[in-house]
């Protein structure tokens, strides 16, 4: 097993990425984007001008490609750092920039940890010969797939703005443009060793979103999918955000434990089953986030960290003590009587935060505390998934806390914003220029909108709008440069306060340890900034193993031997020799060797028949779609028939889309033939008149 770290992210909104190599299969786990370099663009001004702005963008740029004629030398002179500095073309988007150098063909399986995790996957899933099995929860796709849609849906704003790209890479590119960056600005570009610009691409279509979420292996939380008969691959929840999970990956020699954020009691969502990782050999522990916030974790810190002698029932003591929970929710209340103390002096508050759990924890603590101070203002969530995402998350009740589910279970909502969006309390709308919105504008207001990097959606124009007012006021996340981030705003006359704030995205690092103790694995493998922060683990308890990023770590042989399973019938008849001089017996053995549920076993014919009949035939063959056509039609299915190329790399992927008698979808390959239909008895019908085709047993 080999285990390379391609990035250790930036906390929650981009976490780590690792490339997993088990049983000669390749695993990529997570692939996310790096949405706070957007700090390097300039955001759209408002009441622009697409004729004057196209002007505007040509002069610098002009100015500063090297390309006048004459004597003059190019200035070398770095910018100054102001709104000036800022790039002013459209964005492209910062990939994990050591994934490109990986062949994507080569990819077999990727786990998808978070919402968050995903953001990067239509990039990968176009590029050319990858046909790897993606796999993901069912509440980590969807909320992907509309966080993904809302990325698209605020991009399209530079869209307008600066028209279509037309060529290969645009000019800030150039290295002259480079060059003249300021040093912050060059950083987020190139990165601290100046190779990350190969990670910059633009960005992905709804098209690709729609083709990429089609392809994704949706699981539950403990459902078990199996990869090729070799690897069982099973989720297991984090409690970081809704539908987030860890991974345990079983393979012949032995269990694999993914750690990945996770949070022990979470306010929101299913809290971390840590008891599924028990029996894991190796445990990879991907959390970054406690070593990003260590003072803050450790300071005021009062409760103790058990010996190494502790018993486990008191390592779960500390485990499952609630104290940053509890730390998190007097965040919250203070956060929530901020924003209505704002409003009661007459200014409004933007909470451009991209959490959805601290969003839902937020909008019921400001209601609190707005009906405790007689405070009547309008809440507004302004987003073009806004409606859909509040809708999904009260009817997810497998995906949320114990504490959630028992209010479903006593009839009430899972979550407040149901009430106050039944009492016109809270208002959601797609966009800033919502003519709905227009007409029920009001102000003094709260709003709930994107994009927490202040370049993108409705979070520009409102904080152009508010920026001048001492009475207003901003809640923002931590993790960007508040310096950069403000620069399009005017910092000269920036008068409203700002309330930066920080949210749990992980395990504490007291934590970590005691969490190693109670799982006892046989080796855990953590980042190599744990090593002076973590003690040495227990003798004769586990190995520790310290990777880094970009640098392969192998791990040492779990099992001399392979395990391999013999039926009773067949060891009774077997015949054994002693080798008098080795100490050894030997035997001749006549089965069939059978590879199934992460297995080796060795079957008789007997059992290796009755175990073919108990699964489905194996066809092989070209599938003639003419014959295939034949044969629906004369099973009576009819309709449209409509042939579609397939935009994922692959040359031999076709589409066949069956409209009658009910809609059904065939995804045909050189090797593979993928029948969908939401009827069932269709779906069967259709595979019986591809049995016809194939040979098969």
């Amino acid at each position: 097993m080999k285990l390379t770290c391609l990035s250790r992210g930036k906390g929650f909104y981009f976490p780590p990425c690792h490339m997993l190599s088990v049983c000669g299969f390749r695993i990529l786990i997570d692939c996310p984007l790096d949405l706070s370099a957007l700090a390097a663009f300039a955001p759209i001004p408002p009441g622009f001008s697409a004729v004057r702005g196209e002007e505007d963008l040509e002069r610098p740029v002009d100015e500063s490609d090297g390309c006048e004629s004459g004597s003059a030398e190019r200035k070398n002179t770095e910018k100054p750092m102001n709104a000036e500095a800022l790039i002013r073309s459209e964005p492209w988007y910062k990939t994990v920039a050591n994934l490109h150098l990986w062949n994507p063909s080569f990819i077999d399986v990727v786990l998808i940890s978070s919402p968050a995790g995903m953001l990067g996957l239509p990039f990968l899933m176009r590029a050319k010969g990858f046909s790897a099995k993606v796999y993901v929860t069912e509440a980590a796709a969807k909320l992907g797939k509309l966080m993904m849609e809302d990325l698209v849906s605020m991009h399209e704003e530079f869209r307008q703005f600066y028209g279509t790209q037309e060529f290969s890479s645009p000019h800030w590119m150039k290295w002259e443009k480079l060059e003249s960056l300021p040093s912050a600005l060059k950083e987020i570009v190139l990165g601290t060793d100046g190779i990350e610009l190969g990670g910059w691409m633009p960005l992905y279509s709804a098209a690709d979103i729609e083709d990429c979420v089609k392809k994704l292996q949706r699981l539950k939380y403990a459902e078990v999918a199996c990869y090729n008969g070799t690897i069982n691959i099973k989720p297991i929840s984090s409690g970081l955000e809704i539908g987030a999970c860890n991974w345990t990956i079983r393979y012949p020699d032995g269990t694999i434990g993914f750690v990945s954020s996770s949070e022990f009691v979470p306010g929101h969502a299913l809290e971390f089953n840590y008891n599924a990782l028990r029996s894991c050999d190796v445990l990879i522990y991907s959390d970054f986030s406690s070593l990003d916030v260590l003072e803050t974790a450790n300071k005021g810190s009062n409760y103790a960290v058990p010996e190494d002698s502790s018993t486990l029932s008191d390592l779960e003591e500390v485990l499952l003590h609630a104290d940053e929970s509890s730390e998190e929710m007097d965040k919250l209340k203070f956060i929530s009587s901020c924003a209505v103390d704002a409003v009661k002096a007459g200014g409004s508050v933007l909470i451009p935060i991209g959490r959805l759990g601290i969003i839902l924890q937020l909008l019921e603590q400001i209601s609190v505390c707005m009906e405790s101070s007689r405070c009547e203002v309008p809440i507004f969530v302004i987003s073009s998934v806004a409606e859909e995402l509040l809708a999904y998350t009260n009817i997810i009740p497998e995906w949320v806390c114990k504490q959630r589910q028992e209010k479903l279970f006593s009839g009430e909502p899972l979550f407040a914003h149901v009430e106050l969006l039944n009492g016109e309390r809270l208002q959601v709308y797609p966009a800033v220029y919502s003519p709905k919105l227009l007409l029920h504008w009001q102000e003094p207001c709260i709003v709930f909108c994107p994009h927490w990097s202040l370049r993108l959606g409705p979070a520009v124009h409102l904080l152009r709008r508010w920026h001048g007012d001492e009475k207003s006021l901003l809640v923002w996340e931590e993790g960007m440069d508040s310096d950069i981030a403000l620069l399009p705003f005017d910092p000269k006359e920036m008068k409203m306060k700002v309330l930066r704030c920080s949210f749990l995205s992980g395990i504490v690092l007291k934590k970590v340890r005691p969490l190693i103790h109670v799982l006892q694995p046989k080796f855990v493998m953590l980042p190599e900034d744990f090593g002076r922060q973590i003690m040495s683990p227990v003798a004769n308890s586990y190995s520790v193993l310290h990777y880094s990023v970009n640098e392969t770590l192998k791990l040492p042989i779990l099992k001399e031997d392979s395990e391999l399973e013999i039926t009773a019938d067949l060891i009774s008849q077997l015949h054994w020799k002693n080798l008098k001089d080795q100490n050894l017996s030997i035997t001749r053995l006549k089965g069939n060797l059978v590879m199934s549920d992460a297995r080796r076993q060795i079957l008789t014919s007997d059992e290796l028949s009755c175990s073919k009949s108990e699964k489905p035939p194996l066809l092989w063959g070209t599938l003639d779609l003419q014959r295939l056509l034949a044969r629906l039609s004369e099973m009576g299915i009819g309709g449209s028939l409509q042939e579609d190329s397939v935009t994922d790399g692959s040359s031999d992927a076709r589409i066949l889309r069956i409209n009658a008698p009910s809609e059904a979808l065939l995804e045909i390959r050189s090797t593979s033939t993928l029948i969908s239909a939401a009827n069932e008895e269709l779906a069967f019908r259709i595979r019986d008149a591809v049995d016809g085709i194939l040979d098969g047993t």
